[in-house]
């Protein structure tokens, strides 16, 4: 289902996270589950895994994460605070010491002078507080939602490795 490449990370993200006998949550948009379906791909994820929010729309972000409705009006949801608020949101809402947000413009419409398709916002709550960056991703729908999908397990994986 998924590539040898997602599938080692979410791997390597398994073993980090059971040697700290700790948990993540996701929070997808633009993903729309993929990045949850990939983690629970493994064996044993139920012990590492807490849940997944799959908040497509905007108001499930603020129904479901507490995203204030202000940043998502004033910046859009593919936004820096957006996202940084649905980490947390699924941090809290799972008590989990590790999640991954994502929200981004899949194309093949949608896009802007600002957000082109492709981009997308991340955001990584850790124990050491939220850590937040935009890509922007080449191809068409189908590749820009893998790219984040990567991406994301990437981040989680060398944040581990450089967590206390």
């Amino acid at each position: 289902m998924f590539s040898s490449e997602i599938e080692a990370l979410s791997t390597e993200l398994g073993q980090r996270l059971l040697a700290r006998g700790e948990t993540v949550a996701t929070a997808e948009s633009c993903t729309g589950g993929l990045i949850a379906a990939a983690i629970t791909e493994i064996a044993g994820s139920s012990a590492w895994f807490e849940r997944g929010y799959i908040t497509y729309a905007n108001q499930a972000k603020v129904s479901l994460l507490d995203v204030p409705a202000a940043f998502i009006d004033g910046l859009g949801a593919v936004s820096e605070p957006v996202v940084a608020a649905m980490a947390q949101g699924a941090a809290d809402g799972a008590a989990a010491r590790w999640a991954v947000a994502v929200s981004g413009v899949a194309g093949p419409t949608g896009g802007s002078i600002d957000k082109p398709v492709g981009t997308v916002w991340f955001a990584f709550a850790t124990p050491e507080g939220i850590h937040t960056e935009k890509q922007v991703f080449a191809g068409n729908r189908s590749a820009v939602r893998s790219a984040a999908v990567y991406h994301a397990l990437l981040r989680l994986v060398a944040l581990l490795k450089q967590a206390t």
